[in-house]
Formats: structure tokens, C-alpha cells, sequence
């Protein structure tokens, strides 16, 4: 399939990028620093309606990506299927070495050019136009669906969003409850164990069982 080709009427896959998209993509993004060490984070990718339009993606705020894809002008989008990786990238300060992941399924270095620039109460949110330069596939899988790993990446969304004045806080920590409950049921070890790693780093837990009492 070229890059041009639609897979289906609801997925497009955009010209030089290694993997089709449908909706917001949930990618992992490495960044180069001013330590020259990469920054891994979450990124969500909007996919265009025409192939040959580019992806875009937002970043929240005075965000490390933000910095990045500003005083360095792009970096390397990849796609994964473990959790821990969406954990730490979403919730933690995450540096490595080297821009791809060990556990990385693809990857597609890009440009990133700031398109726009809006602002919601006191954040400042940034769109951008990735363009790719090179990409790859490292290992290719037969896509199978587990309720507990989507479970685990909303989950990274409302844990981020805690404290955030614009977002209910006992709201949020209903949500985490019933992620948990849906990974203890559907998810695997490495769901199990990313989902107990959104505990350790937002301590969401003592604070569900402080909202009880």
C-alpha cells in the first residue's frame, strides 16, 4: 500500500507515515532537549480527512514537547502497544539516549511547524503540522483489542488532568476508579502493572480513599 491509499472509509493513511490513523491517534513522541538527551511524552495525532494533508497534533501549555518541537523544529512520532511505555510518557519526566524505544512497533521522524495557537483559561494550546522525513517499521502485529489497555491510556488522561482548575477533581478520581476496575477484570500483567504505576506517580488511590471518607 503507497501512501496515499485509504484502508478504509474511516482510516487514512497520510503520505510518508508508516501506519494508518483514524480519529486522535495515541502516539509516544521523543524530543531533543536542551541536555541533548530525548524527552518522551504523550502525543495525540488528529489524522486529516485527505491523505495528503498533514497530521496534526496539540501540545498543552509550557510543555517540554512544546519547547522541543519549538528551538529544535521536530522529533521522532512512534507507536506502541505496551502500556508502561503511555504511562510514563504521559505521567512522568522521562529522558533517554537514543529517539526510538525499545518498545516501539514503528516510528516516523518529523518536522513540527506551529499552525496555530489558541488559549483556554490560563493554557495555552499550540496545534502543529508533523511532516514526516524517514520512517519504519521494527515489528509488525495482527492488531488485537484489550479493554484493559484502553482502559489504561484514558486512564493517563484523567490522572493528568488532576488538580487542573478547569476539570472536577472528584470527577476524575471516579473515572480512575472505574479504569481500575476495568483493568483488574480485562487487562493483562502489563496493563496490571501500568496501571499501578499511575498510582505510584499520582498517588490517586489515597486520595480516592480520602474522598470516601
Amino acid at each position: 500500500m503507497n501512501g496515499t491509499d485509504r484502508d478504509t472509509a474511516d482510516t487514512v493513511t497520510p503520505a510518508g507515515w508508516p501506519v494508518a490513523l483514524r480519529g486522535v491517534t495515541e502516539s509516544v513522541v521523543t524530543t531533543l532537549g536542551p541536555n541533548d538527551r530525548w524527552n518522551v511524552a504523550a502525543l495525540g495525532l488528529h489524522a486529516p480527512d485527505d491523505p495528503s494533508d498533514p497530521v496534526t497534533a496539540r501540545t498543552y501549555g509550557r510543555t517540554r514537547t512544546r519547547r522541543n518541537f519549538a528551538e529544535r523544529g521536530g522529533g521522532v512520532v512512534q507507536f506502541t502497544t505496551d502500556p508502561r511505555t503511555f504511562v510514563d510518557a504521559a505521567l512522568t519526566v522521562r529522558e533517554v539516549d537514543e529517539p526510538v524505544l525499545p518498545t516501539a512497533d514503528a516510528w516516523v521522524e518529523v518536522t513540527a511547524e506551529e499552525v496555530a495557537s489558541d488559549v483556554e483559561g490560563d493554557t495555552t494550546i499550540r496545534t502543529w503540522a508533523l511532516d514526516p522525513v524517514e520512517h519504519a517499521v521494527v515489528r509488525e502485529r495482527v492488531p488485537t483489542v484489550n479493554r484493559g489497555f484502553g482502559a489504561v491510556i484514558d486512564a493517563t488522561v484523567a490522572a493528568s488532568r488532576l488538580d487542573v482548575p478547569e476539570f472536577d477533581t472528584a470527577e476524575l478520581l471516579d473515572r480512575l476508579r472505574y479504569f481500575a476496575d476495568v483493568v483488574e477484570r480485562c487487562g493483562g500483567p502489563a496493563e496490571r502493572e501500568a496501571f499501578a504505576r499511575i498510582g505510584e506517580v499520582t498517588g490517586w488511590r489515597e486520595r480516592a480513599d480520602g474522598d470516601e471518607e
